[in-house]
């Protein structure tokens, strides 16, 4: 189970390294102008996906709180700042590094995780508690499943501006 995890946390910092060089080439206008998507602009899409890793892994972390590999790991994660609103060109800036963080945090803390660790109970306070945890294992996909369904919605916006992005490939760089 390390290994599909880890392929799919490897494939996540590859796919969120290609939007924010795609996101990069836009003007800082574009890149923040609102396209009607829940999270407004492209900007704040890729940083939603962010902020959510940062939660999701939060989370994960009180699952194997013994473990103090993983808590090492995930120390960068208290530098990631949320920033709203619409961003200048250096706090987009901002913005790519601490998507970077995340997603070497992710990676560091799976690299972490002995095979046991992948079935340990994650408490929730989501549907009305019940069941009152998961597996962490299924937290874990819940986050891949969230960052795809975004890049999605970047990807979208993208083609209707008839950038390329060829999210529908399968890229392979992460292997």
């Amino acid at each position: 189970m390390k290994q599909f995890f880890l392929a799919f946390a490897r494939q996540n910092q590859e796919a969120n390294k290609t939007v924010a060089g795609i996101l990069e080439k836009l003007s800082n206008d574009d890149r923040e102008k609102d396209r009607k998507s829940y999270y407004k602009s492209l900007s704040g899409l890729f940083r939603h996906n962010t902020g959510a890793s940062v939660y999701f892994i939060s989370l994960f972390k009180t699952a194997v709180a013994e473990n103090e590999a993983i808590q090492k790991a995930l120390k960068p994660l208290s530098k990631i700042q949320e920033l709203n609103g619409k961003l200048t060109k250096d706090q987009w800036k901002q913005a790519v590094s601490f998507s970077g963080m995340a997603d070497k945090a992710l990676i560091d803390f799976i690299n972490a995780l002995e095979d046991k660790d992948f079935n340990a109970p994650l408490k929730i306070d989501w549907y009305k508690g019940k069941p009152p945890a998961v597996p962490l294992w299924f937290m874990m996909e819940q986050l891949v499943s969230h960052n795809i369904h975004h890049r999605g919605q970047i990807s979208q916006i993208l083609d209707s501006l008839k950038i390329d992005n060829d999210f529908s490939g399968i890229n392979v760089k992460f292997l």
